[in-house]
């Protein structure tokens, strides 16, 4: 048989097996179930978009504490409050492409001056107003002291991501990582999730901007090792002169972690990136003193209120038997 009459065969046959297909529908059926919004969501402070607007700066990631199916799942699995991240770029996205710039104007409107980077699991990665997350619980992590050159280098990572499909797979090995799987070491168990999907064009939200981040080398939780023995310098003769110099001794070393199982909680328990307040906390018009708050009864005119509507006079006639009041009672008793 002629060699490319059988790889025609073997073409053909391949495209007879259903494998592909099902899992594909799987993929859709598992993204369509893990993208629905659960039935409640407590927003805990409204959010003050003018505020968000004027503090936020492009690198900065933002938090969402999400409501959806696969929220509660991340959530669970990293035991915090944080279960989607996202990467501010402003306009950025408008200055890069005419095309670009036409279509996000077109649709957003205003709004496409300040947009974010996310990875959604039905959308994959796509631009969005941050305002779609005015009435979500969320924070501010800005990166501590990003070069300008750097950020935009995080930026350009991030916003040619756009367009990739969601890493579900990935999202599976992060459960296998979380749950207590104490057959195999911790250790050999991050080395095997390492990778994830291996599809470089599959990403969650949390794994794209390490990975975004991991391009100009700056941390977000590195394991902290301590210096190989004989790596210590020691001090030197001029050693007080040290005190004047910025210059620091390295006390440690970092050890890259893979971005593939980077959580959104990392970046806010991260020494590396800043907590921003943008709500009534940065104005400069708070005054805790003009507060209004819901006056609450307190616990005597709650039991007063619960009482009986006899149980008041009952109280005044045992108080006034034989024209004494409970305190001469208890005296008599005593004297006696």
């Amino acid at each position: 048989m002629p060699a490319g009459k059988a790889v025609a065969i073997v073409a053909r046959l391949a495209r007879l097996n259903p494998i592909p297909y099902l899992l594909g529908k799987m993929t859709e059926l598992a993204a369509s179930m893990l993208s629905k919004p659960i039935a409640r969501y407590s927003l805990t402070i409204p959010n003050d978009m003018a505020q968000l607007r004027k503090h936020i700066r492009k690198g900065d990631v933002l938090l969402v504490e999400g409501n959806e199916r696969v929220s509660e799942v991340i959530k669970y699995l990293s035991q915090s409050s944080w279960s989607h991240a996202a990467l501010y770029v402003g306009d950025e996205a408008l200055r890069r492409s005419p095309e670009m710039r036409h279509h996000l104007l077109e649709q957003y409107g205003d709004e496409a001056n300040y947009m974010v980077v996310e990875a959604l699991v039905e959308s994959g990665v796509v631009l969005t107003p941050v305002s779609k997350y005015r009435d979500f619980n969320i924070r501010i992590c800005r990166p501590h002291q990003l070069t300008l050159a750097d950020q935009q280098r995080v930026i350009d990572y991030a916003l040619g991501n756009v367009g990739n499909t969601y890493d579900l797979k990935n999202l599976f090995d992060l459960a296998r990582y979380f749950l207590p799987v104490t057959i195999v070491p911790a250790r050999l168990r991050r080395q095997a999730l390492e990778f994830g999907s291996t599809d470089p064009t599959r990403v969650i939200c949390s794994s794209m901007i390490a990975e975004s981040f991991a391009r100009v080398r700056f941390p977000i939780v590195p394991r902290y090792e301590p210096l190989p023995p004989g790596t210590e310098t020691a001090p030197s003769r001029y050693a007080w002169l040290e005190r004047f110099s910025h210059k620091e001794r390295p006390t440690h070393l970092l050890r890259r972690m893979s971005p593939t199982l980077t959580t959104p909680r990392d970046f806010d328990l991260s020494p590396y990136f800043e907590i921003v307040k943008f709500n009534v906390i940065e104005s400069s018009r708070f005054d805790y003193h003009k507060l209004r708050w819901v006056e609450e009864p307190g616990p005597t005119e709650t039991a007063a209120s619960t009482q009986p509507p006899g149980a008041a006079n009952s109280q005044e006639a045992t108080a006034t038997v034989d024209g004494r009041d409970p305190g001469d009672a208890g005296k008599v008793e005593k004297s006696a």
